[in-house]
């Protein structure tokens, strides 16, 4: 009885799930087809830039009393710019409301709307989380330790990450945990709030990210040690691990973060999967000296900053142009 109920239930919810989606998808059929009618009459007149606002304007008035804000000029305006961005019907996604599509029409640039689109329908966002995606700069935080080519490939799934720059942006934006701004915190406060907020860490985190320990113990002989974080990239194929840090990363720091990394791989990795991937997480870090502790070949420890507020476009700037000149010193 128990299973009988359990399995009705499940196709009452799904049911009711595919009823909303399909009244969403519903809705952002009409707006392309109300901007495409749009677009075919401004394209129809004498004066089409002037005839074209004017239209939409005179159009609202005709509309909006009768059908409501939705209807107004604004809206009118974002349906006439869908069509123009989305002029295939068969392209849209049945999984996106008019939410998610007013979010994309607001983005210019067509690569940057692209990945946000591709990256949307392969992890299930919400409009909610796309729009943090979207105010974090992910993909402008994705390019400063990526070329584009490589970041939409990967978003296209056209390949899969293999670096751990390519799997953790740096920084890390974390202003989901709701904590205030103070001088010091407690890595353990921190480690306690990641996991109160695992959910939308995991969506801080990118694709194929699983949870699988805190505060792992391992046992060296007589010393035992505590690894922060623990998670599992199924994209990847390989463990990730992550070390939390109140201050400035030391080389004691990578060491330890390097033993993690070396028993993980001699220890939990089977054969079949990739090399373990340590993260250090930080508040602030000297570039040149996480170079010169790491081996020059380095390709599974980096350390990368974080910060409870999300980064103004001159923030983002200033750290893309500190990249840049330090990618033309180290060549």
């Amino acid at each position: 009885m128990k299973e009988l109920v359990s399995e009705i239930r499940s196709i009452i919810e799904s049911a009711r799930t595919n009823a909303v989606r399909s009244v969403d998808f519903c809705r952002v059929q009409m707006y392309w087809q109300i901007g495409r009618r749009i677009v075919e009459e401004e394209q129809g007149g004498q004066t089409r830039a002037e005839y074209g606002k004017g239209l939409i304007k005179n159009l609202a008035k005709e509309i909006e009393p009768e059908y409501g804000s939705g209807f107004g000029q604004r809206q009118l305006e974002r349906a006439r710019q869908f069509y123009i961005e989305f002029p295939i019907a068969s392209t849209l996604r049945t999984q996106f409301n008019w939410s998610q599509y007013k979010l994309l029409i607001g983005i210019a640039d067509k690569d940057k709307r692209e990945y946000y689109e591709l990256e949307a329908a392969n992890n299930c966002w919400t409009a909610r989380q796309m729009q943090r995606q979207i105010n974090s700069m992910l993909y402008e935080r994705m390019l400063l330790s990526n070329d584009k080519e490589a970041v939409l490939a990967m978003a296209r799934k056209e390949r899969m990450p293999e670096k751990p720059q390519e799997i953790v942006k740096d920084p890390m934006v974390l202003e989901f945990l709701g904590l205030e701004k103070r001088t010091h915190y407690y890595e353990s406060d921190l480690e306690t709030e990641l996991i109160n907020h695992l959910q939308d860490f995991i969506l801080e985190l990118g694709n194929g990210f699983t949870f699988v320990a805190r505060q792992k113990r391992i046992l060296l002989e007589d010393d035992e040690f505590f690894i922060d974080l623990v998670f599992y990239n199924r994209l990847a194929r390989r463990f990730v691990i992550f070390e939390l840090k109140t201050g400035e990363v030391t080389h004691q720091d990578l060491g330890q973060l390097q033993m993690y990394v070396n028993y993980y791989d001699r220890t939990e990795k089977l054969p079949e999967e990739n090399p373990t991937i340590g993260i250090l997480l930080c508040t602030a870090k000297n570039d040149t000296l996480v170079k010169m502790t790491l081996p020059a070949d380095n390709s599974t420890i980096v350390a990368s900053k974080y910060q409870l507020y999300l980064p103004t476009e001159q923030q983002l700037i200033a750290e893309v142009e500190k990249v840049k000149k330090e990618w033309e010193e180290s060549r």
